[in-house]
């Protein structure tokens, strides 16, 4: 029997929340899926393995080379627990789109979780979570889940979320470096999806970036930025969503 969380977590958000989770696990494994080019080939479980797959709601969804690459593991009727974690707007269908992905690789959903972790790109909201406060409830989660898993029963939760999903937008917000930037190629290396070319690393492939932000978080010269009128923008439209801290959730 295993322990492994499935997390794609660009900036460190969905990780941080997923360690809350999992912190008292033993011998947790980690399959990363943001790693440039891990499709998940070759990754098998066993019925008996418990797996928490955590992603980030961008826009209401998680990122879809996310679902994709989740899509090549083997769940083999091991237990599943979801986690999805937004930045205090709303993640809309990412639990039930997350849930149809995850039954699909052969994982028997026992739970799933709603967390909140500070916005990667408008950062007033929800900034610094997840907190302690968030880390406790997250810890208290995991007992009750903990508990379900002892008892035996694999019974599936009710999980909010329309089916069909809800539209995939398109956020435009595509890292650009600035002067600063010297080349070290770091961006490039680290890129989920292989957005910036490593010969030219100035540049982002708008066609490719997904506004993950994970450039923008590991640049050590902080010299890619997203358009900040453009930012501004958006940070108002979802300001009435946002103005109220929303509460990590449990379904079990």
């Amino acid at each position: 029997m295993k322990y492994v969380q499935i997390i794609f977590s660009p900036t460190g958000g969905t990780e941080k929340a997923a360690k809350a989770l999992t912190q008292q696990w033993p011998s947790v494994e980690t399959i990363d899926l943001s790693v440039p080019g891990q499709n998940g080939g070759g990754i098998v479980f066993q019925p008996e393995d418990v797996a928490l797959i955590a992603m980030p709601s961008f826009g209401g969804l998680a990122p879809q080379v996310a679902i994709d690459r989740l899509g090549g593991i083997k769940g083999n009727r091991a237990r599943c627990v979801l986690m999805a974690v937004y930045g205090n707007r709303a993640y809309e269908d990412t639990l039930v789109q997350m849930e149809d992905a995850a039954e699909k690789c052969g994982f028997r959903v026992i739970a799933a979780v709603s967390a909140v972790a500070e916005h990667s790109i408008m950062h007033q909201y929800a900034a610094g979570r997840p907190d302690k406060k968030d880390g406790d409830q997250l810890a208290g989660f995991a007992e009750r889940i903990d508990a379900k898993l002892r008892s035996g029963v694999t019974a599936k939760p009710a999980i909010p979320g329309n089916r069909p999903y809800k539209k995939a937008g398109n956020v435009g917000l595509v890292p650009k470096a600035d002067a600063a930037c010297t080349a070290c190629g770091l961006c490039a290396k680290r890129c989920p999806v292989e957005a910036i070319d490593p010969k030219a690393p100035r540049a982002t492939d708008g066609k490719k970036c997904i506004s993950c932000m994970r450039c923008v978080s590991i640049c050590p010269q902080q010299a890619r930025k997203v358009n900040g009128a453009m930012v501004a923008v958006a940070a108002l439209a979802i300001k009435k969503a946002c103005s109220v801290p929303k509460q990590n959730e449990l379904f079990i």
